[in-house]
């Protein structure tokens, strides 16, 4: 059962990725990141070649160094993924209404915006499974396996010069490169918000005379889940305390109905940080 879940979550990504290229990308010539984006070059560029037969050619290749680096298990699930894709970018835009879908869209911003999430969200859901459309997404969950770099701006750097290819041909300008880089931010986004966005790590600021059950209250929870939950606390004027913990965002609900539950009358400040250093110390 396992199994069959993870294919079908993934099949239903990938019908949301090709979904955004078929209804919102392609039938404008917009132009994006990926093999994808590559592809539809080609095919702008070669009207007889099909998207479907350039993107899977590509991808073949590339498939190579996607079982070196990654294993077998995740080339299985991107052969299936690439094959998927080649499935649903020959057949989708075949069903009546699915390319006429961004027909009353004439602005093509709103079209880069609207497909560009979509392609994302598709792209998220695939890597949730372990899964990939092959192409740079290899290189970016290569490079995500040995550094901590989200998989969102690997994208929007290695992507940046596909983009830029749609220069070569004679009937595209700067604004065809605008659009394309406006899809580009707008797919990195929606994958980093899905991947990454609940393991970004926030600071809350706790004012209450009852900080030290509050702490001692979120050090257990910590251990208790093997949540990450740093915590370090000073005095303030009168009968209160400053109390600041650092931790997840996923957690920071967690950490307020912790310390409303003890403390009614507490005061919390909850604002995202960029980077933490030396927290282990004052753990």
């Amino acid at each position: 059962m396992k199994f069959i879940k993870e294919y079908l979550i993934m099949t239903l990504g990938l019908g949301v990725f090709v979904l955004g290229w078929v209804a919102f990308l392609n039938p404008h010539e917009i132009t994006g990141g990926g093999i994808a984006g590559l592809a539809s070059v080609i095919h702008y560029a070669f009207n007889f070649i099909p998207i479907s037969y350039a993107k899977f050619t590509i991808d073949a290749i590339l498939l190579i160094f996607g079982f070196i680096i990654l294993g077998k298990g995740f080339g299985i699930k991107t052969i299936y993924c690439v094959a998927m894709s080649f499935v649903l970018f020959q057949f989708m835009p075949e069903i009546p209404g699915i390319t006429s879908l961004s027909a009353g869209i004439q602005d093509n911003l709103i079209n880069s915006l609207i497909g560009g999430a979509l392609s994302g969200i598709g792209i998220a859901i695939i890597f949730t499974q372990g899964g990939s459309t092959g192409g740079t997404d290899i290189i970016a969950l290569s490079i995500n396996k040995y550094k901590n770099i989200s998989p969102g701006r690997i994208y929007l750097v290695c992507d940046s010069l596909i983009v830029l290819s749609i220069l070569t041909l004679p009937d595209k300008n700067l604004a065809d490169v605008v659009y394309g880089f406006v899809e580009l931010v707008a797919f990195s986004y929606a994958v980093d918000m899905l991947l990454t966005g609940q393991q970004q790590s926030v600071q809350t600021l706790i004012v209450s005379s009852k900080n030290k059950e509050i702490e001692d209250k979120l050090r257990n929870v910590s251990i208790e889940a093997n949540r990450a939950i740093y915590s370090l606390q000073w005095k303030t004027e009168g009968n209160n305390q400053m109390l600041m913990v650092v931790s997840r965002k996923g957690y920071a609900n967690e950490i307020s109905k912790i310390a409303k539950s003890i403390d009614s009358d507490v005061i919390m400040i909850t604002t995202p940080v960029t980077a933490v250093y030396g927290v282990e110390k004052h753990q």
